[in-house]
């Protein structure tokens, strides 16, 4: 086809995601998974992990059972009897000079994940979920004086076998803003299964976009390059971004597009090229020899599926059809499972509203742990203190400006809120005499903003009421202030 330089043209976008399996030891070997931004190089590494001749791997069951639970979850058909194969290639952070992976026959097929975009939602197809082992780490050194003059690079082999879960996509996706919604609910089940913390600034989980453009309305499928290795959704976008209009620019002026796998330059916001693509005959895949069939029996893939927690989707849509919220907040609780569990585990006492436990969950709460560093999950504040808090607020106890004040000292001391109350004379003053004394005070106390109401100025009311409410400390129940005030005024 020849393209013009009107000619529109969409992208088609598939993902592969990778994302290091939370296990305590290696994929096949009993080497500690360690955090490699607090540990030392090379402080995790035995001869199997580091490719020494003659040693013999042995599967992590726990592994596995993580794989099957991310699997599942993205509805895959599970095969019972799956392959290692050996991928042959050499890189110097791969010491054996192959991977263990899957290929002709992965642990899991035809899935498929349902995305939130501005256009609705959108399934896109998930072609395969399979095991391997993760590679080790190069530092590249730009050089120096003396000995080390050269740019030369250093390798730490603390990564090399840890369990590595690669989930493919079908090229389903249409626009960046699909492919950064397939990315961030994927890592938002990852992270309530419990298998992958999440934690893109320490590579836990990487993305490769795969990027091709065709005439719009077109079915074919042009040549593709895959960018590697993008650790965060910015820069998902941005090199999806870039490549989509690259492409686009090239096919207009009449060139072609070359396979091949592309790096990003996040800081000069460009892709660059890294190799020609490999096709997979270019691996030289063949099972290894090392390693048997890897079979799953039914009844462990039943148990492990009975075992899956409330996924993401299904528990925003159970708070707003079981508890009344709104798609803001129940999106903000859902998108962590803690903080989901720590709403549902403060209604249990059954006498709060579900709304006003959110309000306060979404609100004052994350703000509070915000300040302080730390997840709602790890505050003093627990979800039966919260239950409190709401109780006295909504029973008019006490108003919310002052349980905002009440939570504020919770979170600091750990107390309860009725503890708090009672100890600095909190309680809600509704008695309509006191109240009467204290706006009768305002109102003689500020006759210039009194003779500007009765002049038309009626947002002078918002103030006089500020003002009453400060005179009576905060404690008088704002709705009797309201009320009295406009019965002097008036109104």
């Amino acid at each position: 086809m020849t393209w013009k330089p009107n000619m529109k043209f969409e992208p088609v976008i598939g993902l592969e995601v990778h994302a290091e399996l939370q296990t305590k030891s290696k994929m096949f070997c009993s080497c500690a998974v360690v955090d490699n931004t607090v540990a030392g190089p090379n402080v995790a590494v035995c001869p199997v992990c580091s490719g020494m001749p003659g040693t013999l791997p042995v599967v992590n069951q726990r592994a596995v059972e993580y794989a099957l639970r991310v699997a599942l979850a993205l509805g895959c058909e599970i095969n019972y009897t799956s392959i290692f194969a050996r991928k042959n290639y050499f890189y110097p952070d791969l010491p054996k000079g192959y991977q263990i992976s899957q290929y002709e026959t992965p642990l899991a097929v035809n899935g498929k994940l349902v995305i939130k975009t501005s256009n609705g939602k959108k399934t896109v197809r998930v072609r395969r979920v399979h095991l391997e082992e993760d590679t080790g780490k190069l530092t590249h050194v730009e050089g120096g004086d003396g000995d080390r003059a050269h740019p030369y690079s250093l390798l730490d082999l603390n990564r090399a076998g840890v369990p590595l879960l690669e989930i493919v996509s079908e090229p389903d996706m249409r626009s960046v803003e699909e492919a950064r919604a397939y990315a961030e609910t994927l890592r938002e089940i990852l992270r309530y299964l419990e298998v992958n913390s999440g934690d893109m600034e320490k590579g836990v989980i990487r993305f490769e976009s795969n990027v091709s453009v065709r005439p719009a309305g077109t079915e074919e499928f042009n040549t593709r390059v895959e960018i590697k290795n993008l650790n965060s959704f910015r820069a998902l976008e941005r090199a999806s971004e870039f490549e989509i209009e690259r492409q686009g620019k090239v096919l207009a002026a009449g060139g072609t597009i070359e396979q091949e796998t592309l790096g990003w330059n996040d800081a000069a916001e460009t892709t660059y090229s890294q190799r020609s693509k490999e096709d997979a005959h270019d691996y030289r895949y063949f099972p290894e020899p090392d390693l048997p069939p890897l079979v799953v029996e039914e009844e462990w893939v039943e148990q492990i599926r009975a075992g899956l927690p409330e996924l993401p989707q299904a528990r925003f849509q159970r708070f707003i059809d079981e508890y009344g919220l709104t798609e803001y907040a129940a999106g903000v609780l859902v998108a962590e499972r803690a903080v989901a569990d720590y709403f549902e585990a403060a209604l249990k006492p059954g006498k709060v509203s579900p709304k006003s436990v959110a309000n306060w969950v979404v609100g004052d709460l994350f703000s509070a742990a915000n300040q302080a560093g730390e997840t709602v999950s790890e505050s003093k504040v627990g979800p039966e203190a919260l239950a409190g808090l709401v109780e006295l607020v909504d029973g008019g106890v006490i108003n919310q400006t002052t349980g905002k004040d009440v939570l504020a000292e919770m979170y600091k001391t750990g107390k309860r809120a009725g503890e708090i109350v009672e100890a600095k004379g909190l309680k809600q003053v509704s008695d309509l005499d006191f109240i009467a004394g204290i706006v009768a005070e305002t109102l003689a106390g500020n006759p210039k903003e009194v003779e500007s109401f009765k002049a038309g100025k009626t947002s002078v009311v918002n103030f006089l009421f500020g003002h009453a409410m400060k005179k009576a400390s905060g404690k008088a129940n704002p709705a009797v202030v309201k009320a009295e005030l406009e019965r002097q005024l008036g109104l």
